[in-house]
């Protein structure tokens, strides 16, 4: 009885051993993925920096102007003048709901998800 104890002991230790390793080498696999994430997700950065230090230089106002008096005839283009810019007043916002309509339509919604 002591030795079948003994080997069954012994091939607990093997399993587990095994099932250690085996979640080491996982887990060593996770964390080189998680790395080149990390780089890729840096690489994208720094790509997105230059892309909109890029767009900021194509959209620089003097070089509008530029295209836009090169292009007026073509697009007929009409020049700026300071009529055609008016108040933040005068933007027709739509007007915000009332507390009891919003809270009246977010319990009829609850309602309908309750069977």
């Amino acid at each position: 009885m002591r030795g079948f104890a003994s080997i069954l002991g012994m091939l607990a230790v093997i399993g587990l051993g095994y099932w250690a390793y085996h979640q080491t080498i996982l887990t060593q696999h996770a964390v080189r993925e998680v790395e080149r994430l990390q780089r890729d997700i840096g690489q994208e950065r720094e790509r997105l920096s230059i892309l909109r230090a890029e767009w900021a230089y194509l959209n620089r106002p003097d070089r509008l102007r530029e295209l836009a008096d090169l292009n007026f005839e073509r697009l007929g283009l009409m020049p700026l003048s300071a009529e055609q810019f008016s108040r933040a007043a005068q933007i027709p916002f739509p007007r915000p709901e009332p507390v009891e309509a919003v809270l009246d339509s977010a319990s009829t919604a609850e309602a309908e998800d309750r069977p």
